[in-house]
């Protein structure tokens, strides 16, 4: 089964790190992606670009919004994302804790719905 775990960091935290410390936990992050994608759990993972150089679209009663950065009322922001491949939520669970990234955010767990059962039952 396939999940996304999506990877939310706190710049306050971040910014709070001692120097080279970021470098440190991005090098083992790099790491353990590398050793989860040799033993096939890895599918693919990216690190986004800072949410201020993200812009937020809208459209309500036919009006379109366009915001800078990400939901003004968050305090953590997408960084970045893996999509793994485990045997269940609470395997998907255990593979998040063993990044750096929840120590300075948060990582949302959440299961990939089967597409193409979706495309069958919908008949596209």
């Amino acid at each position: 089964m396939k999940f996304l775990l999506m990877i939310y960091t706190d710049d306050s935290l971040l910014e709070a790190l001692p120097e080279g410390a970021f470098d440190q936990m991005m090098h083992g992050c790099i790491s353990h992606a590398d050793e989860l994608k040799a033993q096939g759990t890895l599918i693919e993972s990216q690190q986004l670009e800072h949410g201020s150089t993200a812009r937020t679209v809208r459209v309500r009663n036919g009006r379109t919004s366009i915001i800078d950065g990400p939901f003004a009322e968050t305090k953590e922001i997408l960084g970045g994302y893996n999509l793994i491949e485990a045997d269940s939520l609470e395997d998907a669970v255990k593979i998040a804790q063993e990044f750096p990234w929840i120590g300075t955010g948060s990582i949302e767990v959440r299961p990939v719905r089967d597409f193409d059962e979706v495309r069958r039952r919908v008949g596209a």
